[in-house]
């Protein structure tokens, strides 16, 4: 068994590398947070956590916005140009410059809607602070790295920034009026973390500062649309859109013990983006080389992923109580009954991402996972709002599951439906 572990692990080792070079990068997301989490849940309170989760939750939108589609869309080029080092250069300038674009269209819708509702104008520095997270996202182009295959080499520029400012994160949040000051830290450390891996890109990649055709500009932003498209109406029913939602349909106090929960959820449902993100160049080429070992590659992560995350959720709701407690005090206890109705949710959404990112996605049939994703929106925003309404935050969390699950099967159906037209 070891002698088979130590072949696999030779045989795909730039895989495996990326593999654990994610896996730190990725967990940098959830655990420094979670670090924080218990500190500031206590610090600022129900109703002032909630609110920076508010604002958060409104700059979400525009982080997909300036995304785009490329996590997906320009990784798989990348991935495949790799070799050619003009065409790379070709590729990541085109990206980045419709990424500023996006910001500054990005940048004008936010600046109209926090300056007319007197709800968002109150808050503006909050809001402000939080927007400036955007910079820094585009600054860190984890796409690149990831179709490079060279994701060790970021790793520790934001295991460095980040460290850093959570550090500030105790040292300057020291009660309830600091509130504003989270999203600031937060911005300042992905934006420091941005800067470093963009001069070492120049710097070891070779990448050239021109200016692309209009042409190349059209191809990788008319590449990326699907991909938007799916991302966008993703964000319609996760976390982003729940939380805006609810503080729209209750108070800061409500968003914030929704939030709590949905954080401790996510953070381990994360655990699949490392293995995704990971998986998805590889599976992206391997597809063209060899249909049959993509798929027999798919089948492998289905039962091994399945059964780990399965796993995951039952632990969730058996210790949701224990959780809550030790992560988010004895003041969070309306988050206990939320995380148990959604402990399910690593298991659908790790389902979900076999099927649709490795399988429809890295397939190249993206149209049909936006169908999927424009579906799951519809059928979410009037349920999550009927069910909130009805049973209040636990309503919420159930409309959430009963989403996810329809997400869940329909990449399923879409992905064994695609195999059998193939005949693969």
């Amino acid at each position: 068994m070891i002698n088979f572990i130590k072949k696999t692990i030779k045989k795909n080792k730039t895989l495996f590398e990326n593999f654990i070079s994610l896996s730190l990068l990725q967990g940098l997301d959830y655990i420094f947070p979670l670090i924080t989490l218990p500190y500031l849940v206590r610090v600022l309170g129900p109703e002032k956590y909630g609110l920076t989760a508010f604002a958060a939750a409104l700059v979400g939108y525009f982080m997909i916005i300036t995304n785009y589609g490329f996590n997906y869309s320009a990784v798989r080029d990348i991935a495949i140009a790799r070799e050619d080092k003009e065409k790379t250069s070709t590729i990541f300038m085109s990206v980045m410059i419709i990424k500023v674009l996006l910001f500054l269209l990005s940048l004008i819708i936010f600046l109209g809607i926090v300056l007319s509702f007197q709800k968002f104008r109150v808050e503006l520095p909050l809001f402000l602070f939080s927007f400036l997270a955007i910079i820094g996202n585009i600054a860190f182009p984890v796409w690149f790295f990831q179709g490079m295959e060279k994701m060790k080499y970021i790793t520790i520029f934001n295991i460095v920034a980040k460290a850093f400012f959570t550090l500030l994160v105790f040292l300057v949040i020291k009660s309830a009026s600091d509130y504003i000051y989270v999203p600031l830290l937060n911005s300042l450390g992905i934006i420091v973390s941005g800067l470093c891996s963009l001069f070492f890109i120049f710097k070891n990649f070779k990448i050239r500062l021109l200016l692309p055709s209009r042409e190349e500009i059209k191809k990788q932003f008319l590449g990326g649309w699907h991909f938007f498209v799916s991302s966008f109406f993703i964000n319609l029913y996760t976390n982003n859109t729940n939380t805006f939602l609810l503080g729209l349909l209750t108070n800061n106090e409500m968003v914030g013990y929704f939030s709590g929960a949905e954080k401790i959820i996510r953070a381990f449902t994360g655990l699949i983006a490392p293995i995704s993100q990971a998986v998805y160049p590889h599976l992206s080429r391997l597809f063209i080389q060899a249909k049959e070992a993509s798929l027999k590659f798919i089948r492998k992560l289905e039962f091994l992923l399945g059964g780990v995350f399965l796993a995951v959720s039952l632990s969730l709701f058996l210790f949701a109580s224990p959780i809550v407690k030790i992560i988010l005090g004895e003041e969070y206890l309306p988050s206990i009954s939320i995380i148990r109705i959604m402990a399910i949710l690593p298991f659908l959404i790790t389902m979900s991402n076999v099927f649709g990112v490795q399988g429809l996605f890295a397939f190249g049939i993206s149209q049909k996972a936006s169908k999927i994703f424009i579906t799951a929106s519809f059928f979410h925003i009037p349920m999550f709002i009927l069910l909130t309404k009805l049973f209040s935050i636990n309503g919420s969390a159930l409309a959430v599951v009963l989403t996810e699950s329809l997400v869940a099967i329909l990449c399923f159906l879409y992905f064994k439906n695609f195999l059998r037209k193939e005949q693969i």
